[in-house]
């Protein structure tokens, strides 16, 4: 099993499915803090670096909700052009520098392979928040966390499973790092829904079926939407070379409740990684899904902070005393949740 303690979490690709399984039960303890039911000091007077040098909400303000949720303290940098990179600095020097200042570090930057490079320079774990189109570790796990959660709500398991994967699959790294996870299960089905052009790269394709799964490649939403999951992308206009080419796309592969009805299976849970894209010219998923109870995408970001904490815990070895530092929350009342 991978040994979390002190150890920079980067890719998926460090990870076996008894790791996987172990994360997750940690996340599982982490409710009751991550709901405000009550709160844990187990990180009082540590610090996290938080370092998002590329545009964020979910994944930047998560990370430091979990860490927060942890008893822990949050600084951070936000944007090239307001650090020192933008002055010259290399990665290892900013790695060896901020890295003093903080107990752990969670890293996004638009440069595939960039969170690595700083890695080596920094004294302290490294989490990596994305890197370019490259991996979301982070991601693909509270992706796969929900996907756990939405089969077990429906007495299933991952194993056996069949997933649509619709979208831009060439340039969606929470794709790419979730496929590559779901490769560690058995007897799946993945449908690859989209244009040509933004296809599934090819040793992502190669990975899953030599691990032996089926996929499916096709343009066509109609038949292939019968799911146990429909995981939608969005067109990630930022990997292209210009908004016009990434208009030729935007659009093509909505989902609203009237397909669903036609298409999906009764149950079929609905994730995306947001944010969706719901302008008039793209609605990936029309807002009249909004009162489906299968739509799981806010749930999915809910999920980002238990598994971020999860990460945070083993990552620093404070996973086993987590309770012994637990504190009443006075100000809580049962809060029941309002869908607008």
């Amino acid at each position: 099993m991978f040994k979390f303690e002190g150890s920079n979490i980067l890719s998926v690709k460090q990870f076996d499915r008894e790791s996987i399984e172990y994360l997750f039960r940690i996340a599982d303890i982490m409710q009751p803090y991550a709901h405000r039911e009550k709160r844990t000091a187990v990180l009082d007077g540590a610090i996290l670096g938080n370092l998002f040098f590329e545009p964020s909400t979910r994944t930047r303000v998560s990370f430091g909700t979990a860490f927060n949720l942890l008893g822990g303290h949050v600084r951070e940098t936000t944007g090239l052009s307001s650090s020192a990179l933008a002055k010259g600095e290399s990665l290892y020097d900013t790695a060896r520098v901020l890295s003093s200042y903080s107990d752990v570090i969670a890293m996004r930057h638009p440069d595939a392979g960039s969170v690595a490079e700083f890695a080596m320079g920094s004294r302290v774990p490294v989490i990596n928040g994305g890197d370019g189109a490259n991996e979301h570790p982070t991601q693909a796990l509270l992706d796969l966390y929900t996907i756990q959660k939405e089969r077990h709500a429906h007495q299933a398991g991952i194993d056996g499973m069949h997933i649509a994967m619709v979208g831009d699959l060439k340039h969606g790294r929470t794709v790419h790092s979730l496929s590559k996870l779901l490769s560690l299960y058995k007897n799946l089905k993945l449908t690859l829904i989209s244009p040509k052009e933004l296809s599934m790269p090819a040793e992502i394709i190669a990975l899953v079926e030599n691990a032996g799964h089926q996929c499916v490649i096709t343009e066509q939403l109609e038949g292939h939407l019968d799911a146990d999951i429909v995981y939608q992308t969005r067109i990630q206009e930022e990997r292209f070379a210009s908004s016009e080419e990434a208009n030729l796309y935007r659009g093509r592969f909505r989902l609203n409740q009237a397909i669903y009805t036609q298409h999906c299976k009764s149950n079929t849970v609905i994730m995306h990684p947001l944010p969706r894209d719901s302008r008039a010219d793209a609605n990936e998923l029309d807002n009249d899904l909004n009162l489906n109870p299968n739509l799981a995408i806010f749930r999915q970001a809910d999920n980002g902070v238990l598994v971020r904490m999860a990460l945070f815990a083993t990552t620093l070895g404070v996973q086993d005393i987590i309770t012994k530092y637990d504190k009443s929350v006075h100000w809580y009342s049962n809060k029941s949740e309002t869908v607008i």
